[in-house]
């Protein structure tokens, strides 16, 4: 293993110790390396699993029209890296189509028959689609907008969502960078104090322990109240910041981080 190597994340590099993509030959170690073959989602939203066999709980999800760029076929579980948030895993196979059509609109709504940023090729009338390339001036107004949408962990859409795909999908609606799991958020920005922290900065609790996530996410709002998505709580909430920091704080935190964007 190289240097390089040694410093990839394993949720986002398309590789195992038997094949890796042709990209990180010279990278990583593997036995053999291949091209990747582009696919897009056709379904709503499609589970990303870390197994062949999928497990309970998926690693993150697709949304109608995101590429995946597929590296293995096994039965009819594909694996690969989703183009947008870049992370490894399997998909069914029957939830992608062969391609990666360049999109000209998104779905801007989250009370359609395809989740908020959705990704469309409009031929038609698009009425009540956004343009690609025009984006939400606000994250936390979009977050709002999410308000009561159920609790999936793996979920990173308006049909259901965990705390970091809260997050994650409102600031892809403003045309921020936004990656998918609470360490990665956690690196976004500039580092805030606490006593210095408003509407609009990330607010995160890390938690090494938690898998592949790494922590917990949310939106701090004015008037020391968090807007988060919630397993207890059954979804997208706002409740008060020191509720929120007694749930989330562990005995090995130092305590929650905030950035702001």
């Amino acid at each position: 293993m190289t240097a390089a190597a040694a410093s990839l994340d394993p949720r986002t590099t398309l590789a195992r110790p038997d094949l890796a993509e042709q990209a990180l030959e010279g990278i990583v170690r593997a036995a053999s390396y291949r091209a990747v073959r582009p696919m897009h989602c056709v379904a709503p939203v499609a589970e990303l699993h870390r197994d062949a066999v999928p497990g309970p709980h998926p690693v993150d999800e697709l949304i109608f029209g995101e590429a995946f760029d597929v590296l293995e076929t096994r039965a009819d579980q594909v694996w690969g890296r989703a183009r947008r948030d870049g992370i490894v895993g399997w998909v069914r196979q029957a939830s992608l189509q062969d391609g990666a059509p360049l999109a000209t609109h998104c779905i801007g709504s989250t009370d359609g028959d395809l989740p908020l940023n959705a990704l469309v090729v409009e031929t038609g009338d698009p009425t009540g689609l956004t343009p690609i390339g025009s984006f939400a001036a606000d994250p936390v107004d979009v977050a709002e907008r999410l308000l009561g949408t159920p609790y999936k962990l793996g979920g990173r859409s308006s049909l259901g969502t965990d705390c970091c795909g809260l997050v994650q999908q409102a600031l892809y609606a403003c045309g921020r960078a936004a990656p998918r799991y609470a360490d990665q958020q956690a690196a976004l920005g500039q580092a805030v104090a606490s006593g210095q922290a408003r509407r609009g900065d990330l607010v995160i609790w890390l938690d090494p322990d938690e898998g592949p996530w790494n922590g917990h996410a949310g939106f701090m709002l004015g008037g020391d109240r968090v807007l988060h998505a919630v397993g207890r709580l059954g979804g997208v909430v706002i409740e008060p910041f020191a509720d929120a920091d007694a749930r989330h704080r562990t005995a090995i935190s130092t305590g929650p981080v905030f950035r702001r964007l």
